[in-house]
């Protein structure tokens, strides 16, 4: 039987001990094995810092199984390999520096465009989510959706919020459309333009309805608490990170001429979000 597995990469430095904390009690909540990789110019250099791991994963989870993997080579290809098959894979950054936000864990900005399935992206200023911490007990679970092509996204963030015990708060968000100038109407909002939009709205706010009620009859245990903003949604779902466990986004991948890259909210979360962000991959 093939066990369940969480990956970590590890190098050593103090954001990864804050990932390889956070990937053990991911693995824990999911009752998995925990696989620490750590890639390396040469396999003979690993074996401290893998020892290392071990040690404190066991002193956290005595009973968690761990198994780690010395890969020589590149840390983002690495890890994209061994996040095949892999129920999350965990990463850390060190977050953003000055005015400009610049992410300064590029591996954990290159792996969110390639990885195979979750990545959860964690800083090195993110405490620690314990489950029998009571900061945390009023703490949610945040989804950010963007329409029904985020079905697995949304998946995703209910089975979170099942694991944790905790409620989920989805935030929905799209963009008006455009309407063509046209006649005035002597009677408000019945101009055809203006028909057309109110129809298009109905329908936007109508996906997330329709999405999360089929995912709450597979999940009756799980509280949601929904609401619509029209325009960017970053700065909304940053704000909410405040009180968030974790945030669940799509990871929207555009292929551009240096390869893949992600879209506005998941740069701004990755740089900004006040917990960790975990993207699903999205269907395009």
């Amino acid at each position: 039987m093939t066990h369940q597995h969480v990956v970590v990469g590890v190098d050593g430095t103090l954001v990864a001990v804050r990932a390889l904390d956070r990937a053990a009690d991911e693995a824990a909540r999911r009752d998995a094995e925990l696989r620490v990789v750590y890639a390396v110019p040469d396999r003979d250099e690993a074996a401290p810092i893998l020892a290392s791991a071990v040690t404190r994963v066991h002193a956290r989870h005595p009973a968690l199984r761990v198994v780690t993997e010395a890969v020589e080579g590149n840390a983002v290809r690495a890890l994209t390999d061994a996040s095949e098959g892999a129920a999350l894979t965990v990463v850390g950054t060190r977050g953003f520096g000055g005015v400009t936000g610049t992410l300064f864990g590029s591996v954990s900005l290159r792996l969110a465009a390639q990885v195979h399935g979750p990545l959860m992206v964690v800083r090195e200023d993110h405490p620690v989510d314990r489950a029998a911490d009571p900061l945390d007990a009023g703490r949610y679970v945040l989804l950010g959706l963007q329409d029904d092509g985020d079905a697995d996204v949304a998946a995703y963030a209910f089975e979170e919020a099942e694991r944790r015990g905790v409620w989920l708060h989805v935030l929905h968000s799209w963009s008006q459309r455009h309407v063509a100038p046209e006649m005035p109407s002597l009677i408000p909002a019945t101009s055809p333009g203006q028909q057309r939009l109110a129809q298009h709205d109905r329908a936007e706010e109508a996906v997330p309805r329709f999405s999360l009620a089929r995912l709450q009859e597979r999940h009756p245990r799980v509280g949601v608490e929904a609401r619509t903003v029209r325009g960017g949604p970053a700065h909304a779902l940053l704000d909410a990170t405040a009180d968030a466990s974790v945030v669940v986004i799509g990871a929207h991948r555009r292929t551009g001429r240096v390869g893949p890259h992600l879209g506005t909210v998941a740069h701004t979360l990755l740089h900004h979000a006040h917990c960790p962000v975990v993207l699903v991959p999205a269907q395009e």
